[in-house]
């Protein structure tokens, strides 16, 4: 795929990326030549067919090179978050029995140096950045170097390497980001890949013309699959992946279409709101005018009936004066935007939409190659993912599970035959997700399978869905977690969105500057108290949030508490704030903890019963 598209538009940009804040340009003609000295590179060092490569680097241009580069000589490649710890990168080299390996920073090769000698199958270290003295590890510069005199001597050596692969042969050991255990390689083919573009493409969903913002982690399936699309289409893509220059990069790309996790819409949703929350008076009432008046005009699209004129006019004069302002901090060409890795609220969803910014939500996991079931733009139902890739099958199973069979499922396991058995079943990937198919085979995703929990009371409560809730009635939280299996109520452990808290607290809590601070004032508390109730008004009695405590930071990779693909770690918030929650089953609450009396299924025994036992 990667070598018809650079020979049929060689001249065509294929990749866009930044050097000190300057945007470089890459042609697919030579991105090939790139990737060809690269490949011949790593022959010359001793890649043989299927050896295991592994990439420890954020999202960049040279995160591409290298990956098509160890496809190329026939070799697969092994993915590593760069926030991934030492012991869990010494687990994925040894289990994935890697041989070279492809490092960002000068800070990655030290942490290799001291497992050292827990990975002794490495044979090289390939630094895209600096210099490093030590035999063991080359440049990139180097290895192009390398590359470059074996292709001297013999021109075919990589065509040579490519004719001897397979569709069914390995092409990546892609490691789960784990919110729970070790880390598990998921072994897909390039048949899988391959499968991932050419649905997009038959889809008709993008085209050469399409321009992509590529910033979501590579080491994701994810990511991946957005690689194998570009290769099947034809567009050029824009990488970069440091997320502090999302905003910049939208402006200055302004691409027709970018994918994202559900974080980044909800960071923007909360800004916009939070703004004209704080701005107040006028504004906000004609902000507020404007999502009416959409969604009003909106239903009669959904009925076939015709706008009236004046409907019309005025929702062209506040489409100009509010969501024209919103479509340009996406970069003012966005066609679409596709969401996944975990649900999006479709109240968030449908903000967007009306504003005039569509967002497909789409849904797979690592064992499908990432993608699975997409909305497409003319036929984009909110609250589902869609309908499956052309070649996909789904079925839900009598417990809820959501089963799938197609070209994207993994082969199994690295090294995890038990597993894999568990996993594939006569074809079938049990998916660990909960949903529902409608008549004409859309998805509606409810929750994870280990997610869901049972109250003391014997009532189910699907926590992910609650979450969303209370992030999108928020604007000033960042993260939820609903905790209450085998307990008689639901509570939220919650973070604040120090981008939008802080600002309100200027206006509200005069001398407040610091987060901790910020977060535990009365006031504060209040303010979080009145949105909670506000959603709990909408929800059964057993799902309703009847206490909270907010934490005195923001859950980051860094922390432990989230994997790199934005998603909250459950079970290290559980054991982080284990005191916390405790302290939220008795009667007595704190300053920090809000709480809601009046609760029907809920008596005083029962309470103390809890308290006691």
């Amino acid at each position: 795929m990667f070598w018809a598209q650079c020979r049929s538009a060689p001249a065509d940009v294929a990749f866009t990326y930044p050097i000190n804040g300057v945007w470089q340009e890459s042609t697919w003609g030579q991105t090939q030549r790139l990737v060809e000295s690269l490949a011949a590179g790593l022959i010359g060092l001793g890649i043989e067919p299927q050896d295991r490569v592994a990439i420890i680097s954020g999202t960049r241009f040279e995160w591409i090179l290298a990956d098509l580069a160890i496809m190329c000589a026939a070799g697969a490649t092994t993915t590593v978050f760069p926030s991934t710890t030492t012991d869990d990168i010494a687990h994925i080299i040894n289990d994935s029995g890697a041989r070279f390996v492809f490092v960002e920073t000068l800070e990655q090769v030290e942490v290799l140096r001291t497992i050292r000698g827990r990975i002794r199958k490495v044979r090289k270290v390939i630094l895209f950045d600096g210099d490093y003295a030590d035999a063991r590890v080359m440049t990139l510069e180097e290895l192009l170097r390398v590359g470059d005199r074996l292709l001297h001597g013999d021109r075919s050596a990589v065509s040579r390497r490519m004719g001897e692969l397979r569709s069914d042969m390995l092409a990546t050991v892609m490691y789960t980001s784990g919110t729970t255990g070790t880390p598990k390689g998921v072994r897909h083919s390039h048949a899988s890949w391959t499968y991932e573009g050419t649905a997009i493409a038959a889809q008709h969903l993008l085209g050469p013309n399409d321009l992509q913002l590529l910033w979501l982690p590579l080491s994701h399936s994810f990511g991946k699959v957005l690689l194998s699309t570009q290769l099947a289409c034809g567009f050029a893509s824009a990488v970069d992946g440091d997320l502090d220059r999302i905003i910049d990069n939208l402006a200055a790309v302004r691409p027709t279409f970018m994918a994202a996790v559900p974080r980044l819409f909800e960071k923007v949703h909360s800004r916009i709101v939070a703004s004209q929350e704080r701005e107040g008076g006028l504004e906000r009432r004609v902000f507020e005018r404007a999502f009416a008046v959409a969604r009003r005009r909106r239903s009669y699209g959904d009925t076939d009936r015709r706008v009236p004129y004046l409907l019309s006019k005025v929702h062209a004069a506040l489409d100009k004066r509010v969501f024209a302002s919103i479509r340009e901090s996406f970069g003012g060409r966005l066609r679409f935007a596709i969401s996944g890795a975990a649900a999006l609220n479709p109240d968030i969803c449908e903000f967007f939409d009306l504003a005039g910014i569509t967002i497909l939500e789409g849904y797979g996991l690592a064992e499908s190659a990432g993608g699975a079931f997409v909305n497409l733009p003319g036929d984009n139902r909110i609250g589902t993912v869609g309908k499956p890739y052309p070649g996909t099958q789904a079925r839900i199973a009598a417990d809820g599970e959501v089963l799938l069979r197609g070209p994207g499922v993994m082969a199994g396991y690295h090294n995890l035959p038990a597993e894999t058995a568990s996993a594939l079943r006569d074809g079938w990937l049990s998916t660990g997700d909960i949903g529902h198919l409608d008549p004409e085979g859309r998805l509606t995703i409810t929750d994870r399978k280990k997610d869901l929990f049972k109250t003391s009371r014997g009532h189910y409560v699907a926590p992910t869905y609650l979450e969303g809730r209370l992030k999108a009635a928020c604007p000033y939280l960042g993260d939820a977690v609903v905790i209450g299996s085998g307990r008689p109520y639901c509570v939220a452990v919650l973070t604040l969105d120090a981008a939008q808290i802080l600002p309100w607290a200027e206006q509200s809590l005069p001398g407040l500057r610091d987060y901790a601070e910020v977060v535990h004032a009365s006031a504060t508390v209040e303010l979080i108290e009145s949105y909670i109730a506000e959603v709990n008004e909408s929800l059964n009695g057993w799902e309703t949030i009847k206490r909270f405590v907010v934490a005195d930071h923001e859950f980051s990779v860094e922390s432990g508490e989230m994997t790199p693909s934005m998603k909250v770690k459950r079970s290290v918030i559980e054991t982080n704030f284990a005191a916390e929650i405790a302290g939220m089953y008795p009667i007595a609450t704190s300053a920090r903890h809000g709480e809601y009396d009046g609760e029907a299924e809920l008596s005083d025994q029962e309470l103390a019963a809890d308290i006691l036992g």
